[in-house]
């Protein structure tokens, strides 16, 4: 049995932890998810960094972090906050230090928390393979401990709290050479300091699992909350993605990340990490923490024990029956092991028959990689099969399968007399289940079709109505969802894992189709973006979990939109690869390079590059380690230099900046990594 992370999968129930005071701001405990960003300023320019961190505590952010390379910058600390509270601006502040033990011991002085990274904190990286027997591993633990010491005494002394901070990419040779880059070695690697903190009595520690992969990023705090569980230990958590780039892909990436952790109860503070100014990363957090928070206030506590076959340690896809809906050459198939199928929900009535009809075929020109697969279609009576006719006649050629959605109790005076049309295009009749008898009637209309099932009834209708009446059968492939009303207090997670888990007591391997849009379950967000949070935070954790064989979006007004979002969201749940995948760091004083324009033209050459991960970061502190799932990487080596990265190994170093772009180019090509880009087809 897998070990506890957190009190129910079902619902949101708040995993306990001490409290940790930063400031005057208490994280963990009773208080609310704290948010916070930090600033990326040259921490020298202390009046920027005053009128960064000012502006990011008038947008909301309760806690700002700076970074102290250097000596020098540790002591700006100093008068920047004095600036602060000058200007009566008491938002607490906290340094980030890597590799200077001795910077932190004079930051400590000037701010309220201070984070260390265990990877690179007098420790050593440099990515050497070595066994260590028991004596050299208990040497490098004296050393550490030496080492580590001074800044625990210093912050217990002061009253001050820390973050150990620990990083998927940046974790020492000593660790990556017994518990490899692995989840298990994040864990274990903060749990070094941690114990070297305890023995001196300091409590005042607040933890972090960082990845910019999310599924590993998810991983790793589970097995945090696990084994602080087992050890007794209740630190606050702060969650993040790290390096998650900028726009709509950052946004869906932080939201699976820490929106997955959220939904189950855990965390305590958050940051959502962009390439972009700081300041935007404020809203999209604080929309986070205000859903969690909803969510934590609306649970029942009988679905709390509810039983899950899931192992939350180790990402297994759900087992599911192959349905293929269209052969070759628009080959489709939904369940087993195919990537998720992706369907759309036109917005126009069906009455609007060319408006749909071009809707769908400008969005199938512009995307290449990422086409539309399904697209589904709400029958109210016979007369709608006309225009669904008209549909299919002008789409069969482009789109595989087709999706039929009508309501139950009309299912058998609008099919009565209709014919699925010839060809090669999948079907499947959709209808909402609301009883046994409604159930009957659909599996009886649709033994020659792929039927879908969803339900508007709760999982607990089909635990005793429905599903005891099912039985597989060859005949009759199913497709599981669920939909629903607007409710606050409904936890769609946690429903869909309860329908997963109630499918495989019942011992039916139904593909899973996940709706994203049907109903808004909170109040929409107020600012842009709010349909992207809400689909991410349903899909991407139960992508991650191995659960979905389908997608559909809905609500949208634009189908291009709408296609985008959803291929984004199984690209970073890492369920689907359709583009380039980018790793890019938010920015921050050590930053060598202006990250946002820089971002933006390696895109521009490179976005074309399907399946291939280029990272883009800012200096060497997350350079070949925080990049650690990057094919290619663009890393600041010094002012106005670069070095380029294949893997984790540098093959080109100071390059001129201004020639750096098109020499990653080249070295692309050089490892068969290249294919020019498709000319864009005409709009109409």
């Amino acid at each position: 049995m897998s070990p506890r992370y957190c009190h129910s999968r079902f619902q949101t129930v708040r995993w306990e932890t001490r409290e940790v005071q930063v400031g005057g701001v208490g994280i963990g405990g009773s208080n609310p998810i704290r948010v916070q960003s930090m600033t990326t300023t040259d921490t020298c320019d202390v009046v920027a960094t005053v009128r960064q961190t000012i502006e990011l505590a008038e947008a909301g952010c309760e806690i700002v972090r700076i970074t102290a390379p250097t000596m020098k910058a540790g002591e700006a600390l100093k008068e920047i906050r004095a600036e602060l509270r000058r200007a009566k601006v008491t938002v607490p502040l906290v340094a980030d230090i890597h590799f200077l033990p001795k910077v932190a011991m004079e930051a400590v002085n000037h701010v309220d928390k201070v984070r260390i990274n265990p990877g690179n904190y007098a420790d050593r990286k440099a990515f050497k393979i070595r066994e260590y027997s028991d004596d050299q591993y208990d040497e490098e633990m004296e050393r550490l401990y030496d080492a580590f010491s001074p800044i625990v005494l210093r912050s217990k002394e002061l009253g001050k709290a820390m973050r150990i901070g620990t990083n998927h990419g940046s974790l020492s040779d000593r660790i990556m050479n017994r518990y490899g880059d692995t989840p298990n070695g994040m864990v274990e690697s903060a749990l070094e300091f941690i114990r070297i903190a305890e023995s001196h009595n300091f409590h005042d520690i607040i933890l972090s699992m960082k990845a910019s992969n999310p599924k590993v990023m998810i991983e790793a705090y589970r097995l945090a909350a696990a084994r602080m569980h087992e050890l007794g230990m209740q630190y606050p958590l702060h969650l993040g993605v790290t390096e998650a780039g900028d726009g709509e892909d950052a946004r869906i990436k932080s939201t699976i990340g820490i929106g997955s952790l959220l939904y189950d109860g855990l965390g305590d503070t958050i940051r959502v990490s962009l390439t972009e100014d700081p300041i935007h990363e404020v809203p999209v957090a604080r929309d986070l923490a205000r859903r969690a928070s909803i969510l934590r206030e609306n649970k029942s506590d009988s679905l709390t024990k509810e039983r899950d076959s899931i192992d939350p340690f180790e990402y297994t896809r759900r087992p599911a029956q192959v349905l293929a809906l269209s052969p070759s050459p628009m080959k489709v198939s939904i369940g087993g092991s195919e990537a998720p199928a992706v369907c759309l929900a036109p917005t126009q009535p069906l009455s609007n028959t060319q408006s749909i009809i071009q809707a769908v075929c400008r969005t199938q020109l512009h995307f290449q990689d990422s086409k539309i697969e399904g697209v589904l279609l709400s029958v109210c009576s016979p007369s709608d099969l006309n225009h669904v006719e008209a549909i299919f006649t002008a789409l069969r050629s482009v789109i595989p399968f087709f999706v039929l959605e009508a309501p139950a109790e009309s299912l058998d005076d609008i099919f009565a007399d209709w014919k699925r049309p010839s060809g090669s295009n999948g079907w499947i009749i959709s209808t909402t289940i609301d009883s046994a008898d409604g159930f009957q009637r659909t599996a009886s209309l649709a033994t020659s079709f792929a039927t879908k099932l969803a339900a508007k009834a709760t999982p607990s209708v089909w635990r005793e109505t429905i599903i005891p009446q099912l039985s597989p059968k060859p005949d009759l492939p199913l497709i599981a969802s669920l939909q629903w009303d607007a409710d606050t207090s409904v936890h769609p997670l946690g429903q869909y894992r309860l329908l997963a888990e109630t499918l495989k007591q019942a011992e039916i391997n139904a593909p899973l189709w996940i709706r994203l849009g049907d109903a808004t379950h909170i109040e929409a967000s107020a600012y842009f973006g709010g349909q992207l949070i809400e689909a991410s935070l349903l899909a991407g954790p139960l992508l991650a979990d191995g659960l979905g064989d389908m997608i559909s979006v809905h609500d949208l007004p634009e189908l291009k939109q709408a296609n985008g979002l959803a291929y984004n969201i199984l690209q970073a749940a890492r369920s689907r690869i359709s583009k380039t995948e980018y790793v890019a760091c938010p920015s921050c004083g050590r930053t060598l390079f202006d990250l946002q324009s820089t971002t933006a033209r390696v895109k521009d050459k490179t976005a074309h590059l399907k399946g291939v991960t280029i990272a883009v970061m800012g200096c060497i502190v997350n350079g070949p380690g925080e990049m650690a799932d990057a094919d290619f990487g663009y890393v600041g080596g010094a002012p106005g230099k670069i070095n380029l990265y294949v893997g984790k190994k540098v093959v080109k170093a100071g390059i001129p900046q201004d020639e750096a772009v098109d020499r990653l180019v080249d070295l692309i090509k050089q490892h068969g990594k290249w294919v020019d880009p498709k000319p864009v087809p005409a709009t109409e």
